[in-house]
């Protein structure tokens, strides 16, 4: 197999690669971690490219990423990825900031009729062509030394993604809607989309909807706790305590160790290592004055007219997909029409480029400022702003 990248493992190797990449306009990046025993993402290989050579880089192996670092967060370089939110959140836990400016090319493909949340490998095939060897999707990136297969496979991710970029932008800017993704793009070097948040991490325990407010308020403290138990020990939130469990302790709610034992859901093993622990956290949680009780949002059924509302956002929404070529769900799911109906504004259609193009257009039929009207058998949206 011909070697068509640098791979990079020593630390005077990363300071040349780094001086090479530094005139570069872009860089399509991308990572290589393992998770599965750890709570925060391993690092275990950088793949960088731009139109004239790849490098993959090795951070077991390096002592000092600092070239790295300097070169993914200077703001002259666009940092290209495909669905970057995993690789942005190995760099906030690496160094504590994001790079930026950044591209997304899945984000990118929703705007040219691909659909929402296309794959790597499914967007080069349709644009480029190629097949992606996808074989080593599941190797463990931890273990030394690494194949020329393995790197090699890791290599082409970003070489292909730096043939992507330039056809995408071309074009987006043929299309006019470059400048849609830019708020969507700098969302994505906000550090809050990636900062932990134990407060809030029962709204994401599984089986939440079966509890009642005053169990929602134990859950929510028994939640904090194993989230932070899992950022000290650096372990899964499972391998601490299960969302089942957690459940039933927000549920059953034990007052001593000897009531653990009469519920056979609930591990021993837990009991013998977190007992005491999490009997203080269910008693501080039964303590919580009512007004502090979280709450799940409530979705009542919607009213006949409300329906009929519903239904017309969904022509004008499957209008909007016929004129721009851009999927109806990618524009608009059927939840959230039924959510602006009934008066939600934190929708995701109301963010970034959907709020420019479909959301605003939503609001102002809600609004009575435009209607829907068929003429010569085609449906047509009419301004009624004065």
């Amino acid at each position: 197999m011909d070697c068509n990248y640098q791979y990079i493992d020593t630390d005077s190797e990363l300071v040349k690669i780094s001086n090479q990449l530094r005139s570069s306009t872009f860089l399509s990046v991308d990572t290589e971690f393992i998770r599965e025993r750890t709570y925060y993402p391993q690092l275990c290989l950088i793949q960088i490219a731009n139109e004239d050579l790849v490098a993959c880089i090795d951070p077991i192996a390096i002592k000092n990423l600092d070239p790295l670092r300097d070169l993914l967060l200077t703001p002259d370089i666009l940092k290209v990825f495909h669905a970057a939110h995993q690789d942005m959140e190995i760099f906030y836990h690496l160094w504590g900031e994001l790079p930026k400016p950044v591209y997304d090319s899945q984000i990118a493909a929703t705007l040219l009729g691909f659909g929402e949340s296309i794959g790597y490998a499914s967007l080069v095939k349709q644009v480029l062509g190629m097949d992606v060897d996808k074989s080593h999707t599941r190797t463990d990136w931890s273990r030394r030394p690494l194949s020329p297969e393995q790197l090699q496979y890791a290599a082409d991710d970003v070489r292909h993604l730096a043939t992507l970029y330039p056809l995408q932008k071309s074009r987006l800017e043929t299309l006019g809607r470059l400048e849609w993704l830019s708020r969507d793009f700098i969302n994505l070097s906000d550090p809050i989309r990636y900062a932990p948040d134990p407060e809030n991490m029962w709204r994401k325990v599984k089986g939440v909807n079966k509890l009642k407010r005053r169990q929602l308020a134990v859950l929510q403290a028994l939640a904090a706790w194993r989230e932070e138990q899992a950022m000290k020990l650096d372990r899964p939130r499972r391998r601490i305590v299960s969302d089942e469990v957690l459940v039933d302790l927000a549920r059953l709610q034990p007052g001593t160790l000897s009531d653990f034992s009469q519920h056979r859901g609930i591990p021993a093993v837990i009991v013998k290592t977190y007992g005491e622990v999490l009997l203080d956290i269910i008693k501080a949680g039964q303590k919580r004055p009512e007004s502090s009780w979280p709450s799940l949002p409530s979705k009542p059924s919607l009213t006949p007219d409300q329906e009929a509302i519903s239904d017309a956002l969904a022509a004008l929404v499957k209008l909007i997909s016929a004129q721009t070529q851009i999927s109806s769900a990618s524009l608009a799911t059927h939840k959230e029409l039924e959510s602006l109906v009934r008066g939600d504004r934190n929708l995701n259609v109301l963010q970034g480029w959907r709020e420019q193009y479909v959301g605003k257009r939503l609001l102002d039929f809600l609004e009575g400022e435009s209607s829907l009207s068929v003429d010569k058998g085609k449906l047509d949206l009419n301004s009624l702003k004065k």
